[in-house]
């Protein structure tokens, strides 16, 4: 700690005159000479009025001397009382620091003795003995006894291990909770000559709501994870009713059950029908989800030939390209890429970004499909349209489950705001790695990096053969 002084006091040689020390000089030189010839006047024929002149001039110059050294003594007298007053004003503004410090401070020195404290140190380790003249030891050993340390055999044994330690273990920082519960942060640290300055701090309230930020955590994520395991569990009982909507919808419609006349009925059954295919879709993106934050995600693992899961991907997403005059252009890395990855996963990805590029790009516009394998032989897919953009926060609330990267996109353009979530949890789940680059109105590229994972079909445990999903069609999410 260091404390700036106001100003010094007037310095002892500021207040003196240029010329004194040069009177003085004289004084006693002329002092000198009358005492010589007062002393020679017994040998040499001087009259009496003479001899008494120079001894007058003696005494007087004996006197003036005495004046001078009086009046110099003084000065120091008084210059000397000022630095201790000003010593006392720094010293009372150090403690007053001190003892307005939100912490408690102690010094001890080398051998022990405690030579600079506050009362909040007092306070925080209820010393109840006279700090003045109180040593290290002294305080420890009463820790000791009062049971600070936890139960202690011998106090003065335990006492002395931790005199040594307290200057031995520096800088440290150690947490104590006392007999009452209150819990200290103690930070230590050495000073020049071997004295150790300690900072008791009081962390009792912070603790606390550190304990009940962890405890609200954890019963956050068990809540999301009952969710999520309570969605993941509903595929069957939510799939069922909506598979027969759709197939009886289907069978009506196609007068499998005789023939319907009225028109408008046949339009009614057909948007039950469209409406039901729409429903279980969206159903399955949540389940998707659901599974992905669960943990539960189970993925097959088979030779993928990348060119034809594309292919498949690109047609299926044409004729949506097409009502907008939008070209879908791939550019395909030579030869045929293959990989070991779950084929329904890969073909779910590709539809997400495509249908995601598609559905933001100007009616006219273009989107570029690329691959390529990098020097690491693992697979690089490029999807980029020119299209709205997002901004880096926008794409960050793209990126969470049931986010839009605008509020009015969903009034805009639809959809659940679970493409590419879904996407980047399937790459995850493969091993690799989704990222995205835009600008607003320059457009979107997201590029994915997949592991070539070149395992036989053998080695691949059977767990991961069951496929992404309980069946359905692979699907665009937007």
């Amino acid at each position: 700690m260091t404390i700036e002084r106001s100003g010094p006091l007037v310095s002892r040689a500021a207040g003196r005159r240029p010329g004194a020390p040069r009177l003085r000089f004289v004084i006693v030189a002329l002092c000198s000479v009358a005492a010589a010839a007062y002393a020679a006047s017994a040998f040499l024929p001087l009259s009496l009025a003479n001899r008494e002149l120079l001894f007058g001039i003696v005494t007087l110059g004996i006197g003036f001397l005495t004046l001078i050294v009086l009046h110099q003594h003084q000065r120091g007298v008084a210059e000397l009382s000022a630095r201790e007053e000003e010593l006392a004003g720094q010293s009372a503004l150090l403690q007053s620091t001190l003892e307005n410090m939100g912490e408690g401070l102690s010094v001890f020195a080398r051998d022990g003795r405690l030579v600079a404290w506050n009362s909040r140190f007092a306070s925080l380790v209820k010393l109840p003995m006279e700090l003045a003249s109180v040593t290290l030891h002294d305080v420890l050993l009463f820790q000791c006894e009062r049971g600070d340390f936890g139960p202690v055999v011998d106090p003065q044994t335990e006492a002395h291990e931790r005199f040594e330690r307290f200057y031995r273990d520096l800088p440290t920082v150690i947490e104590r909770t006392t007999a009452t519960g209150q819990t200290l942060q103690i930070r230590r640290r050495g000073m020049p000559g071997g004295a150790v300055v300690s900072l008791y701090s009081d962390i009792t309230e912070r603790k606390v709501a550190e304990e009940s930020m962890t405890q609200a955590v954890v019963q956050a994520e068990l809540a999301n994870r009952a969710k999520s395991n309570f969605l993941a569990n509903m595929s069957h009982e939510l799939r069922t009713p909506l598979n027969a909507i759709i197939g009886f919808s289907e069978a009506i419609s196609s007068g499998l059950l005789g023939p319907v006349a009225d028109k408008k009925q046949l339009e009614y059954i057909d948007d039950i029908h469209t409406s039901g295919l729409l429903l279980l879709s969206i159903i399955n993106d949540v389940l998707d989800m659901s599974k992905i934050e669960a943990g539960k995600l189970e993925l097959a693992q088979e030779q993928v030939t990348v060119r034809r899961v594309i292919a498949e991907a690109v047609r299926m997403v044409g004729e949506r390209a097409r009502s907008r005059q939008i070209q879908v252009v791939s550019a395909l890395g030579a030869g045929d890429i293959g990989i070991w990855a779950d084929e329904r996963a890969i073909k779910q990805i590709l539809l997400n970004l495509l249908s995601n590029a598609v559905k933001f790009s100007e009616e006219g516009g273009r989107v570029n499909l690329r691959t390529a394998l990098d020097d690491a032989g693992n697979l690089v897919l490029e999807v980029e349209d020119r299209g709205i953009g997002m901004t880096p926060e926008e794409i960050e609330r793209a990126l969470q489950p049931f986010g839009q990267a605008k509020s009015a996109t969903t009034r805009t353009y639809g959809g659940t705001g679970l493409g590419l979530p879904i996407a980047k949890g399937l790459v995850e789940a493969h091993g690799g790695t989704l990222a995205i680059e835009s600008a607003p109105a320059r457009g979107t590229r997201v590029r994915i990096t997949l592991p070539q994972r070149a395992k036989p079909p053998g080695e691949v445990d059977s767990r991961l053969r069951d496929g992404v999903r309980e069946g359905g069609a692979s699907r665009a999410v937007a």
